[in-house]
């Protein structure tokens, strides 16, 4: 029997996301976001609040909340700016769920524990200025020296780059194979600021999610220790895929709560615009669009609920993350886009929060696999041409 239902736990997790988004940055994001500054506020009170903690079991720091749970947490910070969202996507998603699953018990001790606490804020480096989401593509390669590896490249396009403490590397360790373009010659690691040769900048000039942090990473004969490897050697793509199972699902929860938000901002200013006499909430077409926002809020919501249900039964769930994430970003840009419809020319005034949600959902159709990588991967599933495979590390099942 299907149960649509939210368990008190879940219940308590959305409306302590919702009161910290609203109480802590609704008041302040828009000055963050004209400005292009990350408040690094933020941070500490998400820590103080166990938000940065979601999902990690307790032995570990953690507030040991389900995946669901997570993705209330996304949809809800969403809902007030995706700069919000995107550090749990982040330090969670990408970092510590991928340490809860692939780290051995020191790395988790040393790694994880400081992470699900909020005491360190952790990201993962993967893109580079000529590779995306070609992973094969990038250049950062580390060479063993005798107990440590040397790791040298670049990575661009870092979500909390400037500002993390703790760095997951994807890099290649077989030169062979990088030329063959196996990804088995990939391997992970992990890295803190501080280190010789490590250094981070912030970029500017976004598009959107100017209130988040995005920036460069500069690996510099980097010399790290080959017990801060994460996973075998050759394992860094499957890692870095898994991460990205995980992320996606919480961009995918966000995204339905960026269409949340652009339906009730263009619901209430329908109601009070009036045009040839009467509230333009009358007119047929403006209720299109208004109907539009509402069927995609219940389909995305699905979408990623189904994906978390599989995540807390602990099943593979990539086919279904791919087209939470597929779908749910090209309907957050759909709402946003008809959100500037409905406000007309106020619409591109940031008077009104449309104008930023516009900007900020573009970038979800990129990042964590672009649009048409997820379509790709979602033909090929319809095809049979691919098939997911029991991989050696799965996501725990919450405790």
């Amino acid at each position: 029997m299907i149960d649509f239902s939210f368990s008190e736990d879940q219940l308590l997790v959305r409306k302590l996301a919702r009161e910290f988004a609203n109480r802590e940055a609704a008041a302040t994001i828009k000055e963050c976001d004209e400005t292009a500054c990350f408040n690094r506020d933020f941070l500490t009170k998400m820590a103080a609040a166990g938000l940065l903690g979601l999902s990690i079991p307790p032995r570990y720091g953690g507030t040991g909340n389900d995946y669901i749970a997570l993705g209330l947490a996304c949809e809800e910070l969403e809902y007030v700016d995706t700069s919000l969202r995107v550090i749990l996507s982040v330090h969670v998603g990408l970092n510590s769920l991928t340490l809860l699953a692939w780290g051995t018990e020191e790395q988790k001790q040393r790694w994880l524990v400081p992470q699900a606490k909020g005491e360190k804020v952790a990201t993962l480096a993967i893109t580079e200025p000529s590779a995306g989401s070609d992973v094969a593509g990038i250049q950062t390669h580390a060479h063993r020296d005798g107990t440590e590896y040397v790791l040298a490249g670049e990575k661009m396009w870092i979500s909390l780059a400037d500002i993390a403490d703790h760095f997951l590397i994807i890099a290649w360790t077989d030169i062979e194979k990088k030329k063959r373009r196996d990804h088995t010659g990939m391997s992970a690691f992990l890295l803190e600021r501080g280190m010789k040769g490590l250094s981070t900048a912030t970029i500017h000039g976004k598009l959107g999610v100017r209130a988040g942090n995005t920036g460069s990473i500069a690996l510099d004969d980097v010399r790290v220790p080959e017990a801060d490897r994460l996973g075998f050697e050759g394992e860094g793509f499957k890692i870095a895929m898994f991460a990205l199972d995980q992320g996606r699902y919480t961009v995918a929860a966000g995204s339905t709560g960026l269409i949340r938000a652009c339906l009730d901002a263009s619901v209430e200013y329908a109601q009070v615009r009036t045009t040839f006499g009467k509230p333009i909430a009358e007119h047929q077409l403006v209720k299109e669009m208004i109907a539009d926002m509402a069927g995609d809020y219940e389909t995305c919501r699905l979408l990623w609920l189904k994906a978390g249900w599989l995540k807390n039964a602990g099943r593979r769930n990539t086919r279904e993350t791919s087209l939470a994430k597929l779908y749910g970003c090209a309907a957050a840009e759909k709402a946003a886009s008809n959100a500037v419809q409905v406000h007309g020319a106020y619409g591109f005034s940031s008077e009104y929060n449309v104008e930023r949600f516009y900007r900020n959902a573009k970038g979800a159709q990129i990042y964590e696999g672009s649009r048409e990588i997820h379509k790709l991967l979602q033909a090929d599933y319809a095809l049979g041409l691919r098939a997911d495979k029991p991989v050696r590390c799965t996501l725990p099942r919450p405790e």
